[in-house]
C-alpha cells in the first residue's frame, strides 16, 4: 500500500505530465509606428485602478520608466479614475508633441474584460459587455479624438520580467527553496476560455520561476474571484488540494505568492481567507514595486516603436 507521501508524489507526477491545450491569439498585423514629425514616442500605462494606495504603485512605476519620451498613467475604474482618464492622457501627450503613443496595459493577462476595455480605447473594433461599458461610463472614460497614432502592446502574459519579480518575492520568504514548494496564485478571469489562456502563459512563468529559484515544486492557479460562485468555489478547492499535496511531498509549509499588480483586497484579504488553515507561508507583496516591471514597460515600448510587438495600430 502506498503511503500518503507516495500517493501525493504520484498525483503531482500525473499533473506534471498532463499536456496543455494550445491557445492561439489572433492579432491585427501592425503597421510600422514610424514617427510623424520626428517627435518623441509617448507612453500611457493603463491599469485596473483601485484606492489611492493601489494607484500610487502604478504612478511610481511611471516615474521609473525611461523611454526617451513622456509617460502618462490612466486607470480604468475606481474612485480616482475620473482624474486619470485615458482621453486626457492622450491629449496631454499630443500637446507635448509626441509622434506616436504606445499604450501598455499594466495587467497580468491579455485575456480579460479589462484588456478588452483597453483594446476598445485604443481603437480596436471591440464590443464590450454591459459591465465593462458601465465601468468606463461611470468614470467618464471615452475613446480619444486624436491625430496621433496609438499602438497597443500586450499585457504581462508570459514576460520574463514577471517571472523575475515573482521569483524575488518567493525567495524573500524562505532561505531553503530546494526543500520547499511554491504556489503562485492569481485573481484570474471569469470564462473558461480566458482561464485556459491565462494558464498557458502562467505555466511558462511558473517554469521560469522554478529555474530561477530552485524550488522543489512550483504550481500556479487562480481564485477566479469575479466568476460565478460555483466556479470560484471549485477554483479555491483545487488550489487548496494542490497546496495540500505540495505540503505532503515536501513535509514543509508551502510558500504562497500572489500574482497581482498592486496591493488591494485580493492579496490582503481574499487570498489569505481562501488559504485559511493550510500549512503555508504567505508572502503578500504584489508585483509592484519591482524594478523588473519598469524594464518590462521599456521593452514593450521599444518593440512597439520599432513595429515589432504592438497588438494593434490605430492610424489617425
Amino acid at each position: 500500500m502506498l503511503t500518503r507521501s507516495a500517493r501525493a508524489s504520484l498525483l503531482l507526477s500525473v499533473l506534471l505530465a498532463t499536456p496543455l491545450a494550445t491557445i492561439s491569439t489572433q492579432t491585427t498585423a501592425p503597421a510600422s509606428p514610424s514617427p510623424v514629425g520626428g517627435g518623441p514616442v509617448g507612453t500611457i500605462l493603463i491599469a485596473h485602478g483601485g484606492d489611492s494606495a493601489w494607484n500610487a504603485r502604478v504612478i511610481d512605476l511611471a516615474t521609473q520608466v525611461h523611454t526617451g519620451g513622456p509617460v502618462e498613467v490612466s486607470f480604468l475604474m475606481g474612485p480616482f479614475a475620473p482624474a486619470h482618464r485615458f482621453q486626457d492622457a492622450v491629449a496631454r501627450l499630443e500637446r507635448a508633441g509626441v509622434s506616436s503613443i504606445v499604450v501598455v496595459p499594466v495587467l497580468v493577462s491579455s485575456h480579460s474584460g479589462h484588456f478588452d476595455q483597453v483594446r476598445y480605447l485604443a481603437g480596436e473594433p471591440v464590443s464590450l459587455d454591459s459591465v465593462m461599458t458601465h465601468h468606463l461610463h461611470m468614470s467618464g472614460i471615452e475613446r480619444p479624438v486624436t491625430t496621433v497614432p496609438l499602438h497597443l502592446t500586450r499585457a504581462m502574459d508570459d514576460a520574463p520580467e514577471l517571472a523575475e519579480a515573482l521569483a524575488d518575492r518567493a525567495l524573500a520568504a524562505t532561505g531553503e527553496p530546494a526543500h520547499r514548494a511554491l504556489f503562485l496564485v492569481g485573481h484570474g478571469p471569469n470564462s473558461a476560455e480566458d482561464y485556459a489562456a491565462w494558464m498557458e502563459n502562467l505555466r511558462v512563468v511558473a517554469d521560469s520561476v522554478r529555474r530561477r529559484t530552485g524550488f522543489r515544486d512550483v504550481r500556479v492557479d487562480m481564485v477566479r474571484d469575479d466568476a460565478p460562485a460555483p466556479v470560484r468555489a471549485e477554483a479555491v478547492r483545487r488550489i487548496r488540494e494542490l497546496i495540500g499535496l505540495q505540503h505532503d511531498v515536501t513535509g514543509r509549509d508551502v510558500i504562497v505568492v500572489p500574482v497581482v499588480v498592486s496591493s488591494g483586497t485580493v492579496n490582503r484579504a481574499t487570498i489569505p481567507a481562501d488559504l485559511r488553515d493550510l500549512r503555508v507561508v504567505y508572502a503578500p507583496e504584489p508585483l509592484l514595486p519591482h524594478a523588473a516591471l519598469a524594464r518590462w514597460v521599456e521593452r514593450r515600448v521599444r518593440a512597439a516603436a520599432a513595429g515589432a510587438e504592438p497588438l494593434t495600430t490605430r492610424a489617425p
